[in-house]
């Protein structure tokens, strides 16, 4: 489960201070707690992921992570585009600011929301040994522009996920059954199996997340751990251009995937 794409979810969920703490560690998991750098919102307890749930419980407008990829920066804003990409994802958010009131600006429900727009990227760091790893996480923030047209238009819908979710698996089964890819690893098979059987994300999934969300983000994951596995070492391919092919091929599949992660995860206003 990429971080961003935890954090985004659990972001848009929460309504209530109430649910913030069980969110936090959630999106925590098995990393020390995560803590926030550069530009942190106001209104916080303590620069940490869990003041950030409290702080924005309810107030969240627009949310999704983006998972940008070498020569691929899916719209994300340049003011954090350095740190998504070395990362390969981010979280872009737009609250409702905690506006001080102004004499000319009308009280009440028809005071119109003052909107702010953010972008994190996670910096991971490794401890511990390979028994026993650890992970301090820090996410980086930065005020940015309305971001959402832009997304949306990089992201495309689910249903341009799921088809090209659908396109990409065919490809790359193709692709990689041509290049003898079981000859990858001795342990391959036993991965690709795995791989094979479904994964159960209601623990680390919000309750409100529909089906068809959780169907397409699967698939995703799904599709970035083959190609995860299938560029570990060069394989069956016994020639520059058969690594080419099978390079070529796999990168088409990673791009459609990040981009169905990224749709299963945006949530923008019909108006916007």
């Amino acid at each position: 489960m990429p971080r961003s794409a935890s954090l985004a979810l659990w972001l848009w969920a929460v309504s209530s201070t109430e649910e913030a703490a069980a969110a936090a560690r959630t999106v925590v998991d098995d990393d020390e707690p995560h803590q926030l750098a550069g530009d942190v919102p106001a209104g916080l307890d303590t620069p940490t992921v869990g003041s950030l749930f409290s702080a924005w419980a309810g107030r969240v407008r627009s949310v999704a992570a983006v998972f940008p990829g070498p020569g691929d920066a899916m719209g994300v804003p340049a003011p954090v585009s350095a740190r998504a990409i070395d990362a390969e994802e981010c979280v872009l958010v737009t609250v409702v600011a905690d506006a001080p009131p102004a004499p000319l600006v009308p009280a009440g429900p028809d005071a119109p929301e003052i909107l702010e727009h953010w972008a994190f990227a996670p910096e991971v760091e490794r401890f511990g040994s390979d028994l026993e790893p650890g992970h301090l996480v820090t996410w980086h923030g930065v005020r940015v522009d309305p971001w959402e047209l832009r997304t949306v238009g990089a992201v495309g819908t689910l249903d341009d996920a799921q088809r090209q979710l659908r396109l990409g698996l065919r490809e790359a089964t193709e692709a990689l059954m041509e290049l003898d890819v079981s000859k990858w690893r001795e342990d391959a098979a036993g991965i690709i199996a795995s791989l094979r059987e479904p994964v159960d994300l209601r623990s680390v999934l919000p309750r409100g997340v529909d089906a068809r969300r959780a169907e397409v983000f699967q698939s995703a994951a799904r599709l970035r751990a083959i190609v995860d596995l299938a560029t570990m070492d060069d394989g069956g391919a016994v020639n520059l251009w058969q690594a080419d092919q099978r390079s070529t091929a796999l990168r088409e599949v990673d791009r459609a995937a990040r981009r169905a992660m990224s749709a299963a995860t945006l949530h923008v206003p019909a108006d916007d």
